[in-house]
């Protein structure tokens, strides 16, 4: 089929970024976003274009019994169209939100393709929220539909508004049944979106406040996560393992637009309870090339037995959140592979991070991606710095960013003052150009009017085996305002006693500075939000609340002395 201006552009731009492979230097000097004269969608000029007659697996999915399905790229270009053309015929037009609750299942991403070929917006949900999150999105999100399996169905209950309800393997009384859609003929779309239309709302995960609702164009995602494939270093017949749910934005980087971009295969394996053992031999049998997992997953895998190999993996990637540097030492050790690090936002795509080739320094998460205008901004003044927070320079537009936030221009204006976009997080950038992560400026506090990053404590504590995640938070001190508190999830086999809190703070006095000591310690199930991330304003507030000493935590003056200093 011939091709579109619009995909010419797409492609050129693409190609520029595989040339450039593990040269970093010239991806600075060579890549430049693709413009598109008027219109653009990437699920037509671009998927479409590259899937028609394409017999190469797109999508491979594989179920915790061993059952598997592989669906071509053809396949995935027949199947959305015969999903669109139904969404047609039961009356969701262009620019409706359609509500996607799906798990990792071929209907997920036929949908996806089917909502964006009809110019309609993506609202992907997490099928872990219950009956209050769905009525708060379906409301400000402004469903039109809502898809979903029969299992969730009843959520939906109680959850008003004028919204059709589709259901998913299986039947629900009142659900149109998804079913229907493959009795439609597979007609090829033409849809014309504008590459500013909305193509995607995302609620970020709500680590410090409510979900924040973000608006994503035709090309701020499908465009901008050009950056995301140089990160990943994703290659045309690559096979890409993400781990990572639906319904939240990493998903969609790394199961989605940045595999396809590449023309990669998407892998997929699904259980029930995480199986570190099971995993590496999934990794080993499909012969698994670029591999992406949040640190959660990495420090699980590194309780393994990694010896087994690193089959065909070529690329071993951490997103989500900072990576400890144990857990990289480990991998490199076992298999001669670094983990690369990096960094973005659900409001963005990638945009900073360690690429293939280039040199590794220790504790930073990489340069600046192509094309990303990132600056370093010092709070106070407002003027560019070595250390402060993570923006992007609004006079390049950056292609990468979204338009806003859904219905809350106040704090679309927040984040956008000054001609920067703030991310909310602290960096130390060195002569370089690479950038090493503090913490969120929620997050980062002073003692004895020393700045704390908690990360950089969070990373020493990790070390030690009896940790399995830690979060630290300041704790108020009538002496020194106020001191680092470690909040810790112990490993299996370690007691919550004052031996195993004797062990700990032992080992970071040891390994930290004097003044970045942890004073105080408690062993606790971390509250997170949904999506997996720690909620450190929730431990903040509990330390905040306490007006007497918390009778479940061990301070390092209490027990001090030998057994304490190790």
């Amino acid at each position: 089929m011939s091709q579109s201006p619009a995909h010419q552009a797409f492609r050129t731009a693409r190609n520029t970024l595989l040339d450039a492979y593990g040269d970093y230097e010239k991806a600075l000097d060579t890549f430049a976003w693709p413009q598109f004269d008027g219109q653009f969608n990437w699920a037509i000029d671009w998927f479409d274009a590259v899937a028609r007659g394409n017999t190469n697996t797109a999508l491979w999915i594989v179920e915790e019994d061993g059952t598997e399905a592989k669906y071509s790229f053809a396949d995935m270009a027949d199947r959305s169209d015969q999903v669109g053309r139904w969404l047609l015929q039961i009356g969701v037009k262009q620019g409706d939100a359609v509500m996607l609750m799906l798990g990792n299942q071929v209907e997920l991403w036929e949908s996806m393709l089917a909502v964006m070929k009809i110019g309609a917006v993506l609202m992907p949900t997490t099928t872990a929220a219950g009956p209050a999150d769905l009525t708060d999105r379906v409301a400000r999100g402004g469903a039109r539909a809502v898809i979903a399996n029969s299992a969730d169905a009843d959520k939906f209950a109680d959850v008003a508004g004028d919204y059709l309800r589709i259901v998913v393997s299986g039947a629900s009384d009142g659900w149109l049944d998804y079913r229907q859609a493959y009795a439609v003929q597979p007609e090829p779309f033409e849809t014309v979106t504008a590459p500013t239309d909305p193509m995607l709302y995302y609620f970020t995960s709500g680590t410090t406040s409510r979900p924040k609702l973000v608006e994503h164009t035709q090309i701020s995602y499908p465009v901008g996560h050009l950056s995301t494939t140089y990160f990943l270093g994703l290659r045309p017949g690559d096979v890409h393992l993400n781990i990572s749910s639906p319904g939240w934005a990493k998903h969609a980087w790394s199961c989605f637009f940045a595999p396809w971009i590449a023309e990669a295969t998407i892998f997929i394996y699904n259980y029930t309870r995480f199986d570190a053992n099971a995993l590496l031999q999934q990794i080993r049998r499909a012969h698994v090339t670029t591999f992406c997992a949040p640190p959660t997953v990495w420090r699980m895998l590194i309780q393994a037995d990694l010896g087994g190999g690193a089959g065909s993996l070529r690329e071993a990637i951490g997103a989500g959140e900072p990576l400890n540097p144990e857990v990289i030492s480990h991998v490199q050790r076992e298999w001669g592979l670094t983990i690369r690090d990096g960094f973005g936002q659900t409001e963005t795509t990638a945009l900073v991070g360690n690429t293939p080739g280039s040199a590794l320094k220790s504790g930073s998460m990489g340069r600046p991606l192509p094309g990303v205008p990132v600056v370093i901004v010092d709070p106070a003044t407002g003027e560019l710095a070595d250390e402060g927070e993570i923006c992007l320079d609004l006079a390049s537009a950056p292609t990468n960013l979204m338009t806003g936030y859904v219905n809350d221009q106040a704090k679309t204006q927040r984040v956008m003052e000054g001609g920067y976009y703030h991310t909310g997080d602290v960096a130390a950038r060195d002569s370089d150009g690479y950038i090493t992560y503090v913490g969120r400026t929620d997050d980062v506090f002073k003692a004895s009017d020393y700045k704390i990053s908690p990360f950089e404590l969070e990373s020493v504590l990790i070390e030690h085996p009896a940790v399995a995640e830690a979060a630290v938070v300041p704790a108020p001190d009538e002496t020194r305002l106020a001191v680092p508190k470690a909040y810790v999830a112990l490993a299996a086999g370690w007691e919550p006693n004052e031996q195993t809190a004797i062990e700990i703070l032992s080992y970071a006095r040891q390994h930290l500075a004097p003044y970045l000591r942890v004073r105080r310690i408690e062993f606790f199930e971390l509250p997170k939000t949904i999506s997996g991330k720690i909620r450190r304003v929730e431990l903040r507030a509990r330390e905040e609340a306490a007006t007497e000493r918390i009778a479940t935590e061990f301070r390092d003056d209490g027990i001090r002395g030998d057994r304490a200093s190790g």
